[in-house]
C-alpha cells in the first residue's frame, strides 16, 4: 500500500479532530438541554404551585367537610391546562384531597414536606406513585389567620421532561450534521490545495526532497539568485552569497548591478556582470510551472581569475604574433641584404640592416627602458605590433615611467589593455593616418595611464555613459572594456575621465593611488 500523501493525512486529521469537536460539542449542547428544561420544569411547577396555593377558593374547600369534592375537579383541570402530570393538594398531615389516580385521593402523599410546613417551598426530585418527577410543595395558608391549612403539590415526571428533550434532538442532529459536512467540506478544499502545492507528496517524500535540495544549494559551484513573481529574492545559496558580497544583515538586498539585470526581464545567457571587484558570468530565465510563472533564476559563475588571465594571455599571444610577423620580415630583409652582398653592394646592405635593426631596438629600448614591469612591457610591444599590422602608428610617450609594480601587473594590464584596445577600435573609423599615443607614468604618488586617438571621439552624451557597463557605440557583445576600467579605478578610490583631444578623437585618462 502506497504511503498517504501529506494532503490525504491532514484531511484525515482534520476530519477526526473535528468529529471530536462536533461530537464533544453536541454532547455538551444535549446536557445544557437537559439542565435547561429541568429549570424550566422546576420553574413551572413552583408557578403553579405558588398560584393554586393563593386561590381563594382552594381555602375556602379546605373548610368544607369534604375538601375533595371540589378540589379534585379543580386541581385536574389546572393539571391539564398547565401540562403539568400531577397537582396534588393535601392536609397538613399528607392526606391528599386530590391526584390524577382517584384511588390515592385520601392516602398520605409520599414526598418531602416538612420545609413547606415551616413556611418555605420545597423543590425535589423524588419517585412517587407516578415514577420519578421534579416535583414543588409549598404551603395553603388562611386568608383570615395566615396559619398554614394544607399544602400543594405540583409535578413533571421525568418522563416528561426527556420526551420534550428527545423531540429537540432532530434538530440538534440536523446542525450537527450540517456542521459536519460543512467542516469535512472545508477539510477536503483546504487538502486539495494543499495537495496541488505539495504536487501529492507524503512527509517521506517532502524531506528527502528538502534534504537533496538543501544539499545541492550549498555544494554547487555556482552562484543561485531565485526571485519570486513579486520581485523580492526568495534564496540566494551560500557560492552566490559569497560572489556578491551579500551578509546575513541583509539577506535581500542585491547589488544594483544583478537588480537591473533581473529587472530587465529578458532571456540573458552568460552576459558579463561587474560586482565589487569581481567579474561574473550571468545567465538569467524565467521558470514556470504549468503555464504559470514562478520566478526568475539566476546563475552566476566567477570569471575575474579568466579574465585576468585572459588579458594576459592575449597580451603574450599578441607579442608573440608580433614576433612571428617580425621574424617574416627580418627572414625576407635577410634576403635582401645576402643578395645585395652577393651583387658586391656591401655598404648599401650594412646600411639597410643596421636602420632596420634600430628601428626595432629603438621601440624596444624605449618601452623597456620606461616600464620595468615586465607583463606591462609586453604587452605594449604586443599592442605596438598589432596597432602595425592595423596600419595604426602608436606611439609611447617619452615621458613615461614606471618603476617597479606600484599597483599590482593584473588591474594594470586590464586598465592599459583595454584602453588601448578602445583606442585601436575608435580609429578604425576614420581614414589614414590612424594615431594612437600611449602614456604610463607614476607621479606624486598615483599611476597616471593616458591614452589618445585620432578617431571621431565622443559626444559629451555619450562621454559620460561611455564607463557604464554594456555601454557601446559598436552594438551588443560589446562594452565591457572600460567597465572594467571603471571598476579597477573605483577599487583603488582612483579617477577616470574622457576628454576630447585637441587634434580630434579622445583622450583617456585613468589615475590610480598607489597603495601605501
Amino acid at each position: 500500500m502506497a504511503p498517504w500523501s501529506i494532503a490525504r493525512q491532514l484531511f484525515a486529521l482534520q476530519v477526526l479532530v473535528v468529529t471530536l469537536l462536533v461530537a464533544t460539542g453536541t454532547t455538551g449542547a444535549v446536557l445544557l438541554a437537559g439542565n435547561d428544561a429541568r429549570n424550566a420544569a422546576v420553574s413551572e411547577v413552583v408557578a403553579v404551585a405558588e398560584t393554586i396555593a393563593h386561590t381563594p377558593a382552594v381555602a375556602e374547600a379546605l373548610h368544607d367537610a369534604d375538601p375533595s369534592a371540589e378540589l379534585q375537579p379543580y386541581a385536574e383541570a389546572t393539571r391539564k391546562a398547565t401540562g403539568t402530570d400531577f397537582v396534588v393538594v393535601m392536609a397538613p398531615d399528607r392526606t391528599r384531597y386530590s391526584h390524577p389516580t382517584a384511588e390515592l385521593i385520601g392516602q398520605p402523599f409520599a414526598g418531602t414536606v416538612d420545609e413547606a410546613l415551616a413556611g418555605g417551598t420545597v423543590v425535589e426530585e423524588y419517585r412517587g406513585s407516578l415514577g420519578a418527577s421534579v416535583r414543588t410543595v409549598v404551603p395553603v395558608r388562611d386568608p383570615g389567620t395566615n396559619e398554614i391549612i394544607g399544602l400543594v403539590s405540583v409535578g413533571i415526571t421525568t418522563k416528561a421532561i426527556n420526551r420534550a428533550l428527545i423531540a429537540q434532538l432532530p434538530v440538534v442532529g440536523l446542525a450537527t450534521g450540517i456542521a459536519l459536512l460543512l467542516a469535512a467540506f472545508g477539510s477536503w478544499l483546504l487538502s486539495r490545495r494543499l495537495r496541488r502545492q505539495t504536487h501529492g507528496l507524503g512527509p517521506a517524500e517532502m524531506t528527502r526532497m528538502y534534504e537533496y535540495h538543501d544539499a545541492v544549494l550549498h555544494a554547487v559551484r555556482e552562484g543561485l539568485v531565485v526571485v519570486g513573481r513579486d520581485g523580492r529574492v526568495t534564496l540566494i545559496n551560500d557560492e552566490g552569497r559569497r560572489l556578491l558580497g551579500i551578509t546575513d544583515d541583509e539577506p535581500d538586498s542585491l547589488p544594483p548591478e544583478v537588480a537591473g539585470l533581473i529587472a530587465e526581464r529578458r532571456p540573458t545567457v552568460d552576459e558579463p556582470v561587474l560586482v565589487g571587484d569581481r567579474v561574473l558570468v550571468a545567465s538569467r530565465r524565467e521558470t514556470r510551472f504549468d503555464g504559470r510563472l514562478l520566478g526568475t533564476v539566476l546563475t552566476l559563475r566567477d570569471h575575474t581569475e579568466l579574465r585576468a588571465l585572459t588579458g594576459e594571455l592575449d597580451s603574450v599571444r599578441g607579442l608573440t604574433e608580433a614576433l612571428r610577423a617580425q621574424a617574416h620580415e627580418a627572414a625576407n630583409r635577410l634576403h635582401t641584404v645576402l643578395t645585395m652582398v652577393e651583387l658586391g653592394r656591401t655598404d648599401e646592405a650594412i646600411e639597410l640592416a643596421t636602420a632596420e635593426l634600430a628601428v626595432a631596438q629603438q621601440l624596444t629600448d624605449q618601452v623597456v627602458g620606461a616600464v620595468e614591469e615586465p607583463a606591462l612591457a609586453a604587452l605594449l610591444l604586443g599592442k605596438s605590433a598589432q596597432a602595425g599590422e592595423r596600419g595604426v602608428e602608436l606611439t609611447i610617450d617619452p615621458d613615461s615611467r614606471l618603476t617597479g609594480t606600484p599597483v599590482p601587473g593584473r588591474d594594470l594590464l586590464t586598465v592599459v589593455g583595454n584602453l588601448i584596445d578602445n583606442a585601436l577600435e575608435a580609429v578604425t573609423e576614420v581614414p589614414p593616418p590612424r594615431r594612437v599615443g600611449v602614456l604610463v607614468r607614476e607621479a606624486d604618488g598615483e599611476v597616471l595611464v593616458r591614452v589618445s586617438d585620432n578617431g571621431p571621439g565622443l559626444r559629451p552624451d555619450q562621454a559620460a555613459d561611455a564607463f557604464r557597463r554594456g555601454w557601446s557605440t559598436k552594438g551588443d557583445g560589446h562594452g565591457i572594456g572600460l567597465s572594467l576600467v571603471r571598476q579597477v579605478a573605483e577599487r583603488y578610490g582612483g579617477r577616470y575621465a574622457i576628454d576630447p583631444a585637441p587634434a580630434g578623437g579622445a583622450v583617456l585618462t585613468v589615475r590610480l593611488p598607489v597603495p601605501s
